[in-house]
């Protein structure tokens, strides 16, 4: 992982700092600020270890829907080296047009990982339909996946519903265990769910019984999301979950305890 120097003086050596030189360097990030206008940026090869190597991409942050549960409150983007590179996205990304362009280069069959930060496009909650249309159009011959915050209203269960049918698989992010039951419910699309940072498990259940597997990525086997591809399967049933992690673990491990006992 490169990173800048300021990120090296921040975060450098983390585990050594006190918790008031952790402090003091959290206090310090610029955040990510919401933009006007639409951007993205295709990486053709991802230097995430536990994407291993797939191309991924990031949108702008005007995408995240408000109604998300870690908006301002724990999401993994806003920190460390993905944070600076949400930042340029939103800053001088490329735009929607030249970004599918991208996609459309990509060779026949290629596993990728749409939205390593951002959300579906549409200021918002709201799924602005035309462009996923065009992204699902751009995707067809690949196999492009990615995870939304957006809330299931009528108009985006269609959409979503309609990209998962063209083999653009959509996750709908639940944030507890009985959120996750209630999106599995709409039959609408895959799910996968926030789980708190302390789960050991590698499966678990539901509430109503759902079967919950852990991200292979995050358990023993430390699979790559190039070897797994479960979030990339449209019409997958069991709900993939994922551990909390990174320096906001603690405070999203709270949220999503809260959430599950509500």
């Amino acid at each position: 992982m490169n990173w800048c120097l300021r990120c090296r003086r921040l975060y450098g050596d983390w585990s050594r700092k006190t918790p008031e030189q952790r402090a003091l360097a959290t206090s310090q990030r610029v955040g990510v600020p919401r933009l006007p206008g639409l951007h993205a940026r295709l990486s053709f090869r991802s230097g995430n270890r536990k994407l291993g190597g797939i191309p991924s991409s990031i949108t702008s942050r005007s995408t995240c829907p408000p109604s998300c549960g870690f908006f301002d409150r724990g999401c993994f983007a806003e920190y460390h080296v993905l944070a600076s590179h949400w930042r340029r996205v939103g800053l001088r990304g490329d735009s929607w047009e030249t970004f599918l362009e991208d996609v459309r280069r990509l060779p026949a069959k290629t596993l990728w990982r749409h939205n390593v930060a951002g959300d579906l496009p549409g200021d918002g909650d709201q799924i602005d339909g035309r462009r996923l249309w065009a992204l699902v159009r751009a995707n067809e011959g690949r196999r492009g996946f990615t995870f939304t915050h957006k809330p299931m209203t009528a108009e985006n269960q269609e959409e979503v519903a309609a990209a998962c049918a063209m083999g653009f698989a959509v996750n709908l992010s639940a944030d507890s265990l009985a959120d996750a039951d209630s999106l599995a419910d709409l039959g609408v699309a895959p799910v996968a769910v926030v789980l708190p940072a302390e789960t050991t498990a590698t499966s678990l259940r539901t509430p109503a019984g759902r079967r919950v597997t852990v991200c292979p990525a995050e358990t023993p086997a430390r699979l790559s999301c190039a070897s797994c591809e479960l979030c990339a399967v449209p019409g997958r049933k069991t709900i993939v979950g994922f551990v909390a992690h990174g320096q906001s673990r603690a405070l999203v491990s709270e949220l999503v305890r809260g959430r599950r006992a509500a």
